[in-house]
């Protein structure tokens, strides 16, 4: 019985699953806990669903351990098509990488300075506006990172759309949503202000491509 597992199907399982992990990590938890301008509500949802909050910090490095593996397994599938792209598809991903990681930081600040030995130094309002602080630290470096998350799309959507197994769409797709991620970025640090998230209109192209992989998975050698 030939028992070999298909390197496509593997990466469209692992891609498949960055979609709740990160969901919970990086989108639910800060909607469901922060309470935008208000610190000592924030402070307090925190303090009552700190399970939680720490579940979170450690979605987001499953997360990240999920993308390096990703990224390996793609580089196996796709490298054929063009060397040069799929190392750099390799490199962006190892640099956001520690980016998301190290950001966590930002999270466990928030969880010691919830801390009962650290609240009686401070005041409850100078605790919890710190608290705001490092979570909007946080903020930015997710779009920091979200740069490279762009970035690491656009040759991986080239090489798809110069495979010539996978169809070309899906390619133009993935290119679509490296080009959300980075005008997010650019957006973020330019205009704050602005109540736009361009990335959730353009990932689709983040869903369709693993589950193609996962129905259809992938050619030993690609040309």
């Amino acid at each position: 019985m030939n028992c070999t597992i298909n390197p496509g199907r593997v990466a469209g399982l692992l891609y498949l699953s960055l979609i709740p992990l990160g969901i919970f990590g990086i989108l639910y938890i800060p909607q469901a806990l922060i309470v935008e301008g208000d610190a000592l509500k924030t402070a307090l949802n925190i303090t009552q669903n700190e399970f939680m909050f720490r579940l979170s910090i450690l979605s987001a490095f499953l997360v990240q351990i999920i993308n390096i593996a990703v990224v390996l397994v793609l580089y196996k599938i796709l490298h054929p098509i063009h060397k040069t792209m799929a190392q750099l598809m390799v490199i962006f991903i190892f640099i956001a990488v520690p980016i998301a990681m190290l950001n966590e930081l930002n999270h466990m600040a928030v969880i010691l300075l919830l801390d009962t030995t650290l609240i009686e130094v401070f005041e409850n309002i100078q605790t919890s506006t710190l608290i705001l602080f490092f979570l909007n630290l946080h903020e930015a470096g997710i779009y920091i990172a979200g740069l490279f998350w762009g970035l690491w799309l656009f040759p991986m959507g080239y090489l798809v759309y110069r495979s010539i197994y996978i169809p070309k769409i899906i390619g133009i797709l993935l290119i679509i949503a490296s080009f959300g991620y980075v005008i997010d970025t650019v957006f973020f640090f330019l205009y704050p202000r602005l109540d736009l998230v361009l990335s959730e209109y353009t990932f689709i192209g983040e869903v369709v491509f693993p589950l193609w992989l996962l129905v259809k998975g992938s050619r030993s050698q690609e040309s």
